[in-house]
């Protein structure tokens, strides 16, 4: 089974068992994998959720059950280290005026041959076209 990179909407569903139909069916043929970025963007919303899209509609208690499960990550979610993505990221960066967080993903995604599966919220064209570039999936997930 090949997996799918997940953005960290998608990977704070995966993780709460908060789980949508659209989510499923990619989970259902893809084992998941993420970024560094998405993980730590995920991390530092549950840390400080300042009203934030991520959990900053979720109380306490909910966001303490997730950190929890991010400090120990289960191992069938993969995270490509990023001295692996490093140099690529660079390249892919300016090739095609990426942000940080974006290279990584597309170089993940590129690297471990996958789909990038993003939330509806965090769909971005230059990301997207990258993939696209690249013969990269791309999908995109509403809740």
């Amino acid at each position: 089974m090949t997996a799918a990179v997940l953005d960290d909407h998608l990977l704070r569903d995966l993780l709460s068992d908060d789980i949508g139909d659209a989510l499923a069916a990619v989970l259902a043929v893809h084992q998941p994998a993420t970024t560094n970025l998405y993980y730590v963007r995920l991390c530092k919303s549950v840390v400080s959720a300042r009203g934030g899209q991520l959990t900053g509609s979720w109380s306490s208690e909910r966001r303490q059950a997730l950190g929890r499960t991010l400090l120990v990550l289960p191992d069938a979610v993969t995270v490509v280290p990023i001295r692996a993505l490093g140099f690529r990221m660079a390249e892919l960066a300016d090739a095609h005026r990426l942000s940080t967080l974006g290279a990584e993903a597309v170089a993940a995604a590129e690297h471990l041959g996958a789909p990038l599966v993003v939330w509806e919220g965090d769909d971005g064209p230059a990301i997207q076209a990258a993939a696209a570039a690249l013969s990269a999936g791309y999908r995109v997930l509403s809740r």
